[in-house]
């Protein structure tokens, strides 16, 4: 009896959150089931149907990423400035819905890198002011329920998308031992398919109202670090630090195919490792409203580290398997504790800017994390990328439970 009051307490507080939280999070449900048609076959397909080398990939991913991250600092400033939230999300997603088709025609992989650049484009556009729009209405103690849905929300359509994949790689590939490079194109084509859908969510059921509470005076903002206290700015600068060991996960899709997973299973072992995200982040945002943001960061960070340290000594299927399943522990300690921390770091009428400076901490190092990666990985081994990797990640672990005191509910102030 103790155990289900506690299972109704839980449900309930979920059903208290607003309704941009349950509208924004069925838009990332519908946009990741789209991304994840495409995403955990894009690693096969570069390898072996393009002849696309791991410094490739890392390349691809990693610029991409850094597209997006830089984008959502001048998006995140830009919808402050205007009070306007709702706009640039709805462009992002379009753009998403626009270029992922593109992937069906393409004939080589420097083509891949232009289409994914174009698709984080669009990612760039929305993320910033997506997450202001998610923290407007959120009381702070139920901050990181909120996000840890919405991540939850966003994973679980990474379950759904690779069960699509397989399913029509499976029906397109029949008979072939190794599929072309046109029938992974013909699985491409259906991605765009979610993602409108969530367009429509978007102008019918997102509010703009209430985005953000103003005076009657306009806040004064600019691009730089100087309006934010120098807790958030090393809070930025360890999760740039953080984010130089996390580099694209196409390596560890690559390396669970090097020890002995199928292309064709692939999409299964990414469901496995969503399905994972979206339990942990459910569990993840709600304690960390409980027990403090920086302690549930630290201990992801550090189950991170500890999955690149088995990744880089694999020799069999079912490890891998095992490894992606831990491996969702991260991202659910760690993702929606991290955004509900920049707001509980921020003033409202900052937070859009606040973000995009967040994601531009990931976007500075995130390049460069995928190039040393590939690097490290064509000019010595696997096991050598994985291990600097995780050194660099229990380094950031040091650094971020260093942190001062932190305003907000349950930052461990």
């Amino acid at each position: 009896m103790f155990l289900l009051s506690k299972i109704r307490d839980w449900m309930a507080r979920y059903r208290g959150l607003p309704r941009n939280v349950f509208a924004l999070s069925l838009v990332s449900l519908l946009n990741d089931t789209s991304s994840e048609i495409i995403y955990p076959l894009l690693p096969a397909f570069l390898f072996l149907a393009l002849g696309a080398s791991p410094f490739a990939i890392g390349l691809i991913e990693g610029l991409a990423e850094s597209a997006a991250s830089i984008l959502k600092l001048f998006s995140g400033y830009l919808s402050d400035k205007f009070n306007k939230r709702k706009l640039p999300v709805f462009l992002g997603y379009s753009l998403a819905a626009v270029t992922r088709p593109l992937l069906a025609f393409v004939t080589a992989w420097p083509q891949v890198l232009v289409v994914r650049a174009a698709d984080r484009v669009g990612k760039g556009i929305r993320g910033a002011p997506r997450d202001a729009l998610l923290a407007a209405d959120v009381e702070p103690e139920r901050r990181g329920l909120a996000f840890g849905f919405n991540r939850a929300a966003d994973h679980l359509g990474a379950v759904i998308g690779p069960v699509i994949a397989f399913l029509l790689l499976s029906y397109i590939a029949l008979d072939a031992a190794e599929p072309t490079v046109r029938e992974y194109q013909q699985v491409f084509l259906f991605a765009s398919i979610p993602v409108v859908l969530g367009l429509f969510v978007i102008v019918f059921f997102v509010r703009e109202d209430g985005a953000r509470d103003i005076g009657a005076e306009p806040p004064k903002l600019s691009l730089s670090l100087k309006g934010f206290d120098g807790r958030f700015k090393r809070y930025l600068l360890i999760v740039a630090l953080f984010t130089l060991s996390n580099s694209t996960d196409a390596f560890l899709l690559l390396r669970a195919e090097q020890a002995g997973i199928a292309p064709i299973l692939l999409p299964f072992l990414w469901m496995a490792l969503h399905f994972s995200k979206v339990v942990f982040s459910l569990l993840g945002g709600d304690l960390s409203d409980r027990f403090g943001r920086r302690s549930l960061i630290a201990g992801g960070w550090v189950v991170y580290a500890l999955v690149y340290l088995g990744f880089a000594f694999i020799d069999s299927a079912w490890q891998a398997w095992a490894l992606f399943i831990i491996y969702g522990a991260y991202f659910g300690l760690s993702e929606g504790a991290e955004k509900a921390l920049v707001a509980d770091m921020v003033e409202p009428e900052k937070r859009g800017t606040a973000y995009g400076l967040f994601n531009l901490a990931f976007g500075i190092t995130v390049l460069p994390a995928s190039l040393m990666f590939g690097f490290l990985w064509y000019q010595f081994n696997a096991e050598t990328a994985f291990i600097t990797s995780a050194v660099i990640s229990l380094a950031a672990v040091v650094l971020l439970v260093g942190i001062g005191p932190v305003r907000g509910a349950n930052s461990e102030q």
